[in-house]
């Protein structure tokens, strides 16, 4: 899946320097600038070309993840309730921005792709041995990607209104509310999480007991620290939890 979400940033990626190279003679009149055309496209606009084909296959890459969901639930892996649903809704908004071609559409198909991309890659670095990162890195990833999509929903309503319309806007009002349910369900879910972690740290706190040459009482102290159970993520929204330790 890595290497899939790679090879889609890296071709939309192209296709939409391409196009902008091809394209920005006719935008004079208008004023448009780059940015402006990947966050709003002129009215008009017609799902064909290379841009399209790649977003096409973005499309097609969003079955392949469902049917890794698919995969997982056969072989009883736990999901979430969030990563159902946002499975679902990714692939709906992937058939929303071919249908009509929806303006903003190139910038999260680079950013949701980079994102995979940058995931998946890492769970397969944890996967082999590797050591993993200090931090939470699929949930700061996720985070990046929700502030980047709301970040160019609000660029999208100032163009539509000051360049006098984007085309697919209303797509763009369905997605954006779609995106709003994703960013409630993950709000609630690491939520739910954070809580949970909480609960586990205080029950597994740091405990010291005395043991002695026969059992409990006058001897020597042994001192034996148990680590509070900690959370690591392996996948988007996916949740494993790590044994005690006793040193």
């Amino acid at each position: 899946m890595a290497l899939i979400s790679a090879t889609i940033f890296a071709g939309i990626l192209l296709s939409a320097a391409a196009e902008i190279r091809d394209t920005r003679w006719s935008w004079r009149r208008s004023k448009r600038t780059p940015l402006e055309w990947l966050l709003c496209f002129p009215l008009g606009t017609r799902p064909s070309g290379r841009v399209f084909f790649w977003s096409y296959m973005y499309y097609l890459s969003r079955f392949l993840h469902m049917l890794r969901t698919l995969f997982s639930i056969v072989r009883r892996r736990k999901l979430s309730f969030f990563q159902l649903l946002n499975n679902s809704i990714l692939t709906f908004m992937a058939f929303l921005w071919l249908e009509f071609s929806q303006s903003f559409q190139v910038l999260a198909i680079l950013s949701t792709t980079l994102v995979y991309a940058a995931v998946y890659g890492y769970r397969f670095w944890t996967d082999v041995g590797l050591r993993g990162a200090c931090f939470p890195f699929v949930a700061n990833c996720q985070i990046a990607l929700l502030g980047c999509n709301v970040a160019c929903h609000v660029g999208v309503l100032l163009l539509h209104f000051m360049k006098g319309g984007c085309n697919g806007i209303g797509a763009w009002v369905l997605n954006a509310v779609l995106n709003a349910v994703i960013l409630l369900l993950f709000v609630n879910f690491y939520v739910k999480m954070y809580l949970e972690k909480r609960k586990k740290t205080t029950s597994s706190s740091v405990m010291m007991e005395i043991v002695g040459p026969c059992g409990p009482g006058p001897g020597p102290v042994g001192l034996v620290r148990r680590e509070p159970v900690v959370l690591s993520y392996s996948g988007l929204g996916t949740v494993h939890e790590v044994s005690n330790k006793e040193l």
